[in-house]
């Protein structure tokens, strides 16, 4: 027997607002923004009380407070958002095998064929955030469709706490009063181009033909039409894994200093090999990146022969690179992060046959995650950059 997909998108609803919300209860209820202090922070995340001045994630912070003064400001906490996460995950797997995570609070669940084990799938879509909440204790909204594209649509319309069911018949009904820009891939520049030739809508796409569209758009225009119609037959990916892994910092004020520089770029890697072990990958590439105050930015990377998950060994290729950068002239930096790429399963064989030195240290890394997952990530760190615990995010 044949089933017609069924596909939820799920999505926390303010995430790391919510969490500082739920950790917190003090601040339950009031608005609140997660992000940095200092004049160059941005938003990362706005809670919905927030949201109603007029705040959300990506805008500078300084303006946020502006349109509520009396929001609290909390710093982001990376690690009880992945610990939150990892449960949220777990949650959707009780309902389907085939979960895809686009990020850390959001994920498609195919319901496909599930109904005599789960029973009717918008049943279904309305159970998850009850399990949900019962799990983490935080809120959800579910979009349920015959494909990835209309069901992350759905779940975005009626947040925070929404569960909307797009029947497949309904498809095209659903989607054709909504704006041209909510297809995927139609940003600002081709959001004009768009509305140039006279598509405002999703109908004006659902009303013209595909070969007018690509006429009138080019060749970009042809899946732009067909997500008008709803047609999306993407799979969804389970196994989709990071393709890198990175830690960035804004500086309140641009610096020279190359002692802190290096100081900020061990605890960068440092938290990207944790979380490079927790994924259980190596890694080939280390690049740095560097942006100065006049927002030039510059990146430089160098590979490895041999993949790794030992902290040591990756701080000795950001040195490397940092070396190089400094020796061409330092300037005054806005911006510093570095990240890792060329990820690769980790093997027994790479531990196996390792060095004795790099066995050596991957025990002491190790030793060293399990004291940071009883007592937090703070617990312990290498000596350079202890002195910046406190430094802006």
């Amino acid at each position: 027997m044949t089933h017609r997909r069924t596909i939820a998108h799920v999505d926390l609803d303010a995430f790391f607002a919510s969490a500082e919300q739920l950790d917190d209860p003090a601040i339950a209820g009031v608005p609140v923004l997660v992000g940095g202090s200092g004049p160059r922070s941005v938003v990362a995340a706005a809670s919905y009380e927030a949201r109603a001045f007029g705040c959300h994630s990506a805008m500078p912070m300084v303006e946020a407070k502006r349109c509520c003064p009396h929001a609290v400001v909390r710093p982001p906490r990376n690690a009880r958002y992945r610990e939150l996460s990892a449960q949220f995950m777990q949650v959707l797997h009780q309902f389907s095998p085939l979960v895809e995570a686009l990020s850390v609070d959001e994920a498609f669940v195919d319901l496909t064929g599930t109904q005599r084990l789960l029973g009717d799938p918008a049943q279904t879509a309305g159970t998850i955030p009850i399990r949900v909440f019962e799990a983490i204790g935080l809120h959800c909204s579910v979009g349920l469709a015959s494909s990835k594209f209309v069901a992350k649509i759905a779940s975005d319309l009626k947040k925070p706490r929404g569960v909307v069911i797009v029947p497949f018949d309904e498809t095209r009904a659903f989607l054709a009063p909504l704006d041209i820009a909510r297809i995927w891939g139609v940003g600002p520049v081709a959001e004009k181009r768009f509305r140039a030739r006279g598509y405002q809508r999703f109908s004006d796409l659902q009303c013209a033909s595909e070969e007018q569209v690509v006429r009138d758009l080019g060749e970009g225009g042809r899946q732009a039409w067909k997500l008008a119609q709803g047609i999306d037959d993407r799979s969804l990916e389970p196994e989709r894994a990071s393709k890198s892994i990175g830690q960035e910092q804004t500086f309140d004020s641009d610096t020279a200093d190359c002692e802190r520089l290096r100081a900020v770029l061990l605890q960068q890697i440092e938290q990207v090999a944790i979380r490079l072990r927790q994924q259980e990958f190596a890694a080939r590439t280390v690049t740095v990146k560097f942006r100065s105050g006049k927002f030039e930015t510059s990146t430089k990377r160098t590979s490895r022969a041999i993949a790794t998950d030992v902290t040591s060994e990756l701080w000795s290729e950001v040195c490397a690179i940092f070396d190089r950068w400094a020796r061409a002239g330092v300037v005054p930096i806005r911006l510093i992060g570095v990240s890792v790429s060329g990820l690769e399963p980790l093997q027994d064989s790479a531990t196996l046959f390792a060095e004795p030195e790099a066995q050596r240290q991957r025990r002491l890394d190790s030793v060293a995650d399990r004291v940071r997952a009883r007592f937090g990530v703070e617990a312990i760190r290498r000596a350079s950059g202890a002195s910046l615990r406190s430094a802006p995010q």
